[in-house]
């Protein structure tokens, strides 16, 4: 057994994710004591914040009872409050671990992260052995779980005691052998708005990913009462919530009110609440308009909201609620170009058919492609990274839409001067439907998600490419 007071440290395994941990027991001729889960000090030392929600003890009588090989889809902390054990785990996940195996002996000095998907199994080699395991979720008949033969030659699982000398029983005896042993299926992904111009990118990135549902925000009814029943979301570790309501200057109307405090904050708050009852991580995306453009340096993450106009409102209110999920995203972006009608094409037609615009001058930012952001989420989703807001748009020098426009005039072979800039006031002059106000200064900093290792595309050369690509 190890000292008393010795700090938790993990030994890593050949299955991904797998851990074997010593856990520091203190004994006297009393016997022994041991925290077998202390949720603060395992997870500062690198185990996963997993939120068991039950604990199940199996006491054997016997040596040698041999029980598994049973994977589940949930994440377990296996340990043994008395005897020892002979464990074996299997991994059952598709991909390229399926079948990889792992044994070692356990006492009440090491315990065991078994993630989900990893079959488990194990022979006693003391008697009276209790065997206890916490997990992350409570049996469902519509779980999806995976068996494996525990004599199945393959898995070449050296049994201290053989298998024709133990008791197992008629139900394990019979699962079939790994050949034939159903995969545990990776974790599903959901991805609202997936119509829209992000969604249309998410959908490009990830084509291919059976794991991974994209649905559109009429598949979706965030003000339903039984949308926490309408998916097993147990099953899924990611909601990314690409839809909003974006008609800023509409969203100043009654009607157009209602419906982006309907869409971005009260839709927000569904998905939110989904997030923090399941565990799940929630992708929530942002925009500059939560700013309201005074200041003269880029916008960091922390900087104060002071949203100028109604959209801008909805999405702070979005922030916020977003914000109380334990394990969130929120990706804030700006000047968004993507499929589908946009600031981009407008002015490569006008150039293509020889119109002369009027563009606003005083606004600066940076375009953001969507494709770009689409690969900044799965690089924030894939490398894990700390939770929180990050800004993510296109990089290099800012620009005006002014400058914009007659960089797509150029690329288009038409005369840049052809462009005359105005001021927001000139241009709006003489609007008779409502006008949302616009941030001036819409630059963000992007020294965070940097810092994460994603390096933004200069938005120049994106512009570019996607002009190029146009029809």
């Amino acid at each position: 057994m190890t000292e008393y007071g010795k700090a938790l440290s993990a030994r890593q395994t050949g299955i991904d994710g797998l851990t074997l941990w010593d856990l520091p027991v203190h004994g006297d001729s009393r016997g022994w004591f041991k925290e077998n889960w202390q949720r603060e000090k395992m997870t500062a030392a690198g185990l996963p914040d997993f939120g068991p929600v039950q604990n199940n003890v199996s006491f054997n009588d016997a040596v040698g009872t041999t029980r598994g090989i049973h994977a589940e889809p949930w994440d377990k902390w296996v340990s043994v409050a008395t005897g020892r054990i002979f464990g074996a785990w299997v991994d059952l996940r598709e991909g390229p671990g399926f079948g990889t195996v792992f044994t070692a002996e356990i006492d009440p000095s090491v315990a065991v992260f078994v993630p989900r998907g990893v079959g488990n199994s194990y022979q006693t080699l003391e008697p009276r052995t209790a065997y206890t395991y916490l997990v992350n979720d409570h049996w469902s008949p519509d779980a999806s779980y995976s068996f494996v033969n525990l004599g199945d030659p393959e898995l070449g699982i050296a049994w201290p005691i053989p298998l024709a000398d133990v008791e197992i029983s008629a139900k394990d005896l019979a699962h079939p052998p790994l050949s034939q042993a159903t995969p545990v299926p990776p974790w599903r992904v959901l991805v609202i708005g997936a119509d829209g111009q992000l969604g249309r990118a998410l959908r490009s990135a990830l084509a291919g990913a059976s794991h991974v549902e994209f649905a559109s925000r009429a598949d979706i009814d965030l003000s339903a009462t039984d949308l926490a029943s309408s998916r097993r979301w147990r099953d899924y570790s990611t909601i990314v919530n690409a839809a909003a309501y974006t008609a800023v200057d509409t969203a100043e109307t009654a009607e157009g009110r209602a419906q982006a405090w309907a869409a971005n904050v009260t839709g927000v708050a569904a998905l939110a609440r989904i997030a923090n009852e399941n565990g799940l991580t929630l992708v929530h995306v942002s925009t500059d308009y939560v700013f309201d453009g005074a200041s003269d340096e880029p916008y960091r993450e922390d900087a104060p909201l002071s949203p100028l106009g109604v959209y801008g409102q909805t999405k702070a209110a979005g922030d916020a609620i977003a914000s109380t999920v334990a394990r969130h995203y929120i990706v804030r972006t700006s000047w968004v170009v993507g499929e589908g009608r946009n600031f981009v094409r407008t002015m490569a037609s006008l150039a293509d058919r020889g119109v002369a615009p009027r563009v606003v001058a005083d606004q600066v930012g940076r375009l953001t492609f969507t494709d770009e952001i689409a690969r900044g989420i799965l690089h924030l989703l894939s490398t894990s990274a700390p939770y929180g807001t990050y800004n993510l748009t296109g990089g290099g020098e800012p620009s005006s839409w002014a400058d914009v426009a007659r960089e797509v005039f150029r690329l288009r072979g038409a005369d840049p001067d052809a462009v005359t800039p105005v001021t927001t006031e000139e241009y709006f002059a003489g609007a008779t439907a409502p006008v949302a106000p616009r941030p001036r200064w819409s630059v963000l900093d992007l020294a965070k998600i940097e810092a994460t290792g994603f390096m933004p595309r200069d938005a120049a050369e994106s512009l570019r490419d996607y002009v190029a690509a146009l029809d």
